[in-house]
This record gives structure tokens, sequence and C-alpha cells, in this order.
């Protein structure tokens, strides 16, 4: 093949959420059914990247006028952005713990999208990159960086 065309240069890639999926930025997210990502679970081996904001499925954004209690219309101002980047590749990221973690720890994924201390070949994420390590008792969140 003469040439290949580079896609994606060290992210990040947005993605749209599964429907009934809320993601959360800092938190591990896996590739689902038709292209779509959801927050990652325990020793998930679908880990896309972390995402970097919140976001929901465009189906899940409420576009419906209620009303108050005086019965006048109510139209939402705001909704969360239905698409969301994710860093991946060597990005150096905060990150929700699951567990304590030292500093140079390979990490692997934790429930609801969090991140845990492992090396389970196959499962490795990244390294805990937070230079006094993660203490989830005092603040789960801490630097990462991630190598899928």
């Amino acid at each position: 093949m003469p040439g290949v065309p580079q896609v994606t240069q060290g992210g990040p890639k947005t993605f749209v959420p599964a429907d009934n999926a809320f993601v959360r930025g800092g938190r591990l997210v896996e590739a689902v059914a038709g292209g779509r990502i959801q927050e990652a679970g325990a020793a998930s081996t679908k880990v896309l990247g972390v995402a970097l904001t919140d976001a929901i499925a465009p189906e899940d954004v409420n576009t419906t006028t209620t009303t108050d209690a005086q019965g006048r219309p109510v139209t939402p101002l705001y909704s969360l952005p239905t698409s969301v980047a994710v860093a991946y590749g060597g990005t150096e990221v905060p990150v929700t713990y699951a567990a304590d973690a030292a500093f140079g720890d390979l990490l692997i994924a934790a429930a609801a999208g969090t991140v845990t201390p492992g090396a389970v070949a196959g499962q490795i994420v990244g390294r805990c990159t937070e230079p006094l390590g993660v203490t989830v008792a005092t603040n789960p969140v801490g630097l990462a960086r991630i190598t899928v």
C-alpha cells in the first residue's frame, strides 16, 4: 500500500453515548453496539479511553415542555452534550479511582468507569501518574496516563 491516511493523531476522538447511558467526565468508557459508548464495567477489555466531559445519549435529551405550579409552560434551556471527547493513547488526564493506588501502579477498569490497580494481561488501561499516589478516602481523583 503506497500510503495510509492518518485518521487521528493523539486524540481526543468524539463518541456518542448509548441510549440510556450517562457518561461522566474522568471516567473510562467502553465500546458498545452501534458505535456508541458507555462507562466501562469492571475488567472491561473494550475500554476506548477517558471521557473528558459529561454527556447523555441524544435520545435522552428532555425537549418536552412542562408546566409549572401555575400552569405556565416551562421549556428546558440547557441539556448535557450528546457527544463526548475521549482521551486515549498516552494522554495524561485526571480519572476517578475505585481503590488506593501508588505512583506508577498499572491500572485496569473497575465498576462505573473507575480505575483500580491491577496487571491483568489484556485489561491494562494505563498507569497512575499522581506523584503522591491516590488515597480514595480523601480524594478519589488523580492523574493517570491512559495507554489504550
